[in-house]
């Protein structure tokens, strides 16, 4: 460990309880595509996903630079903070758009894990990463609004009670500008499952519980409704710029498990009578991947103080999270190749980790995204869309 890491103590703690929950804990989760309830009510009871909730509503009261410390030894550790990391973020919009009313609601109960909010509904099938064009409509009729639509790659919300919504209250071809018209509404999920909310899980390469979303007719009290109606959009892009933080700092864990086993396995394995560390063609990429993951940690910890001092950090969010999730899947690579065929052996944990990282360059945000926005908001060339 590097004697210059930052949150030492908080590092060490999570380091202790991670190793409650070993390769064996994840491998079975992994196979049977469940969620690891255990390790969220450690990680949750030991206040670690309370690090962001102000101390006045029972949190940590710590910025996002502590919370990317918890998240990159987690990953570190080999285990997985997708299974919670939302909790972290979600309450964000609550905290910094909600009502006094409503902060005092929820926030104290998230804070102890009394309630979860993992659930962020933003994406939808026909819409993708071009969130002005989502169609998920919340009619007012009284004091409710009658949601209608569906949403796609919602993850934990079947493992959450509250989901932080993002829905149109004003069709786009009506509104100002393609931004505005969209509003951002709790959802108790408890009450709203199967009077009007259908959830289905999707399966995929990688134990993430993602779902899709049907809403039919779903009636959500006003009170519910976060800010002003159709102001939605700004209040979800700081909780979109923390996601991009803390997914990178879960990448440069992933990288840093992937470049310790790496070295390790390279040090002790013996072919041809000599260690395979000692030949430069497996070396070199291990270096190199120490190389890339600790450049990349720089611009995550840099993104992580620009959030911590309000000020504007999309472009340095996203280009942590592109610079992260390369690093960790060059990694995860090399890691494959050192170990040879063992890499591709489940007791190992490599392949899982190799699967569970690959995720990052295309969630949240993808790579050919990210270069769209600094080619056209940063170096100011023309949009290709």
């Amino acid at each position: 460990m590097s004697g210059t890491e930052s949150f030492p103590e908080i590092r060490e703690a999570v380091r202790k309880l991670c190793a409650q929950f070993p390769g064996e804990y994840w491998r079975e989760h992994d196979r049977e595509r469940s969620y690891p309830k255990e390790f969220v009510a450690a990680l949750t009871e030991a206040g670690f996903l309370s690090v962001l909730i102000p101390e006045a509503y029972g949190g940590s009261g710590l910025g996002l630079a502590a919370a990317t410390a918890v998240l990159e030894e987690i990953h570190r550790s080999g285990c997985n903070g997708g299974a919670c990391h939302a909790q972290m973020y979600t309450m964000g919009t609550i905290l910094k758009h909600g009502s006094e009313a409503q902060k005092q609601t929820y926030l104290p109960k998230i804070a102890s894990g009394e309630l979860r909010l993992q659930a962020f509904g933003v994406t939808e099938p026909t819409a993708g990463t071009d969130t002005t064009r989502i169609s998920t409509f919340a009619r007012r009729d009284g004091d409710h609004y009658v949601i209608t639509g569906q949403k796609l790659w919602i993850s934990r919300a079947e493992h959450s009670d509250l989901m932080v919504l993002l829905c149109r209250t004003m069709a786009r071809e009506d509104a100002a500008k393609p931004s505005d018209g969209m509003s951002v509404l709790i959802v108790d999920l408890r009450e709203a499952v199967g009077a009007g909310l259908t959830i289905r899980p999707v399966r995929t390469m990688l134990n993430h519980a993602t779902t899709e979303l049907f809403f039919d007719g779903l009636r959500v009290p006003a009170a519910n409704l976060v800010g002003e109606e159709g102001k939605g959009f700004r209040y979800i892009l700081d909780g979109m710029n923390a996601e991009r933080i803390l997914i990178a700092s879960e990448c440069i864990g992933d990288g840093r498990f992937f470049v310790d086993r790496a070295s390790k396995y390279a040090t002790e394995r013996e072919v041809f009578g000599r260690p395979i560390g000692q030949n430069q063609g497996v070396q070199f990429p291990i270096a190199r991947a120490h190389v890339q993951v600790t450049a990349a940690s720089l611009m995550v910890d840099k993104a992580a103080a620009m959030f911590d001092a309000g000020l504007p950090c999309g472009t340095e969010a996203n280009m942590a999270k592109m610079l992260a999730s390369e690093a960790s899947w060059f990694a995860a690579d090399t890691a494959i190749q050192t170990h040879g065929g063992f890499g591709f052996a489940e007791d190992y944990d490599i392949e899982r980790k190799f699967r569970e990282t690959r995720l990052y360059q295309v969630a949240p945000i993808s790579t050919n995204l990210i270069l769209s926005h600094v080619g056209t908001h940063v170096l100011g060339m023309p949009k290709s869309f």
